[in-house]
């Protein structure tokens, strides 16, 4: 049987489990004889750009074993947009190091580059085959229940969300709100998910606003207001992407990187939390704290859920049988059963219709005045991010 070289990379922000993929991939491909070897791209698409390769294929099963607890993204990461000029280029050096097996771990962006790179190839004759592994702690790629580092990142925001609100309550007397800021560009998946802690009314988050809502000031300020006549203090959570009805982003920012996305908090303008906290402060007078954890979230391997990493694991693992059984074109995805106690599965989608759509969070997730979660999210995200712990108030029986 002949063997083809295969060639993967890690592109866009880390998760806490990108790593777990990267395993499962150079598990995979040890397993079959179709596959020669692996090389890693140093840096993503730019890696490839560059020849700039790393032999995966001569890491000991330690080192492998060992990605599975390690952070961040091993092999280096981009934000390199490819350009139609460079197309030819990646084809040339696909054919001068063999490489016929094509694995990108990324998002939206990640799945686009890799259905260009699959197109281009096919038709001009060059035989790869390529598969996209999902990863975005953002959990908005089209066509997959979850991404395989939301739960993770989900659970880190929850937790912290859940810590920092006993701290507020605490502290009421001192700080009358605190402001949690997360990622969420354009879908409010790990702002909501901080709800999923809550037994009652009164624990924290009080308010969420994400960007599939329209940010209202005043209505924003009516509630926190209420809230903490009612019970001294709020707790809020806010995705760094909230908009108001015009479009403007709460956060102001207007900068954009090389895919157009907008740059929120690192770039052009204050960050969505400073500028709530701000809007707060002035409307009541009171002290209040804002958190903004940014990227933090996206590579804590101490909060990653066990589950998490192993379905990414497997992911890799998925993505390589199939370029093995001659499928190409495809993003792996993650299919839910749908019990209360729901079995995860792997399917595929077309990498097509991932990169040209996002995956926004339903209608029915959200409240009907837009600030806080329903009881169908919860019943979607709790399967995910696994127990959660419960702390204990002086006075309660026992």
């Amino acid at each position: 049987m002949a063997k083809h070289n295969a060639v993967i990379g890690q592109s866009g922000g880390p998760t806490s489990v990108i790593n777990a993929s990267l395993a499962g991939v150079m598990e995979a491909v040890a397993g079959h004889d179709e596959i020669g070897t692996l090389f890693g791209m140093r840096g993503a698409i730019e890696g490839l750009l560059h020849e700039d390769f790393h032999n995966l294929s001569s890491e000991s099963d330690r080192t492998i074993r060992g990605l599975l607890a390690t952070p961040s993204s091993a092999l280096g990461s981009s934000r390199h947009k490819l350009t139609d000029d460079e197309l030819p280029q990646i084809k040339e050096i696909l054919e001068r190091h063999d490489i016929r097996y094509f694995f990108l771990i990324g998002g939206n962006d990640t799945m686009d580059t890799i259905h260009r790179v699959e197109k281009y190839c096919r038709e001009n004759g060059y035989e790869l085959f390529a598969v996209g592994i999902p990863k975005t702690v953002d959990n908005d790629l089209y066509g997959t229940d979850h991404t395989p580092g939301f739960p993770s990142a989900a659970r880190n925001n929850m937790l912290s969300v859940q810590q920092a609100g006993r701290l507020a309550r605490d502290m009421r007397n001192v700080d009358k709100f605190t402001i949690y800021q997360t990622i969420g560009r354009d879908a409010g998946w790990l702002a909501a998910s901080t709800a999923a802690a809550r037994r009652s009314e009164a624990d924290p988050p009080h308010l969420i606003y994400c960007p599939e809502r329209v940010f209202n000031k005043i209505e924003f300020l009516e509630d926190a207001k209420n809230r903490i006549d009612e019970i001294g203090y709020v707790s809020i959570v806010v995705s760094e992407g909230i908009k108001y009805g015009n479009g403007m982003p709460v956060s102001a920012a207007t900068d954009t990187d090389s895919f157009k996305n907008v740059e929120y908090g690192a770039m052009g303008g204050a960050s969505v939390g400073m500028r709530i906290h701000r809007m707060l402060a002035d409307e009541t007078g009171f002290r209040g704290e804002f958190q903004v954890t940014e990227s933090l979230p996206m590579c804590a391997i101490d909060r990653a859920v066990r589950a998490d990493i192993q379905r990414a694991r497997e992911a890799g693992a998925a993505a390589v049988d199939m370029v093995c059984s001659g499928e190409s074109g495809w993003m792996v995805s993650i299919e839910r059963s749908s019990d209360s106690q729901p079995i995860f599965t792997f399917g595929r989608t077309e990498l097509e219709q991932v990169a040209i759509r996002a995956k926004a969070m339903p209608d029915e997730y959200f409240n009907s005045r837009g600030n806080h979660v329903t009881e169908l999210f919860l019943d979607y995200v709790k399967p995910l991010i696994g127990p959660v712990p419960e702390y204990v108030s002086l006075g309660e029986e026992s």
